[in-house]
């Protein structure tokens, strides 16, 4: 089924832990949205696990991650706290962020989550930044710019590509093909055939890769990440998937080709990444099913721990504005 090299067994099944965690997390938001427990702008990755759980895996754990308003999966990834994650997305005083940023502005450096931005395309200059400071500092670290097709029309992606490559900064530029930019398909609004083949014009690499795939996915995050920290430039990866659901909860995805949907859903990576592991004797089904019951477990308790939690105090409103608080 996957023909690329194989990287350690501790590897596949650290990738098979994140999909499982992001697949059932998202199974649980939809569910809660449908039946009004949750309240919240909420954008559905399902069909989209393997990219941001085989990029995690090749990252070091201090290294860097700036994503985007449909990145939610990235930051699960990347490990932030489920509980504290839950509580941010329904506005919660526990919450990342105190709850004051919601869905599109998860940030937990401890996770090396420094940024979700809600404006398409900002997740590469800040990249950038961080990338010039981890230059600068000498630290080794990498940061991943994530963000979908239809960023790359816009022209902060041409402009950090550019700077990037121009001054070797250690930063991956990962694009999640989904195949539609919001509700607008990608060869409708997009004159190259591959994000990937405009990486030439700023002479750094550029890959496209099966991000369905989790072998295929690694090796070219690895080889990316690898590259980067050894001081040779940064890297454009395009990631090949497609998103069961609409752009956003609630959107009945007219776009999409009901015949193409049903033939990727039957297709999904999560299942088939599954059946590979125990057919090539890396896990047994009980092994698996475990993880999945942890996996379901934290969710839980996530939950539990969210709706529970207080709404911030109204003198919150004057905090995180100033460099200081006025008595």
């Amino acid at each position: 089924m996957y023909n690329e090299a194989r990287p350690s067994p501790e590897i596949l099944m650290t990738m098979f832990r994140s999909m499982a965690l992001l697949k059932q997390n998202d199974e649980r938001f939809r569910s809660l949205l449908k039946a009004g427990t949750l309240a919240m702008p909420y954008y559905s990755w399902r069909g989209q696990e393997v990219i941001p759980s085989a990029m995690s895996a090749a990252l070091n754990p201090d290294d860097y991650v700036c994503t985007i308003y449909r990145g939610l999966h990235d930051s699960i990834a990347r490990g932030v706290p489920l509980k504290h994650l839950w509580a941010e997305l329904i506005g919660r005083a526990t919450g990342t962020c105190k709850g004051k940023g919601g869905p599109m502005h998860i940030t937990h450096p401890a996770s090396g989550v420094m940024v979700t931005t809600g404006i398409v395309g900002s997740s590469m200059p800040i990249a950038n930044g961080l990338g010039f400071a981890s230059q600068v500092l000498g630290d080794g670290r990498v940061t991943v710019a994530m963000f979908g097709d239809g960023a790359s029309n816009i022209g902060a992606f041409h402009e950090s590509l550019n700077l990037a490559s121009l001054w070797k900064l250690p930063v991956v530029f990962l694009c999640s093909n989904n195949g539609y930019s919001e509700h607008t398909k990608f060869e409708h609004g997009t004159t190259v055939k591959n994000v990937a083949d405009r990486a030439v014009s700023y002479s750094m690499p550029g890959v496209t890769v099966d991000g369905n795939n989790p072998l295929a996915m690694y090796a070219a995050a690895k080889t990316a990440v690898d590259r980067a920290r050894a001081g040779e430039g940064p890297t454009l990866i395009e990631a090949m998937t497609f998103r069961f659901f609409g752009h956003v909860f609630g959107d009945n995805d007219f776009y999409i080709d009901k015949e193409e949907k049903a033939q990727r859903m039957a297709q999904d990576p999560c299942p088939a990444y599954r059946s590979w592991l125990i057919q090539e004797g890396y896990a047994q089904e009980a092994e698996l099913a475990a993880l999945e019951a942890e996996a379901e477990a934290a969710i839980d308790e996530a939950q539990a721990f969210s709706l529970e939690s207080p709404f911030p105090d109204l003198a919150e409103l004057g905090t995180d504005v100033f460099a200081e608080q006025a008595a």
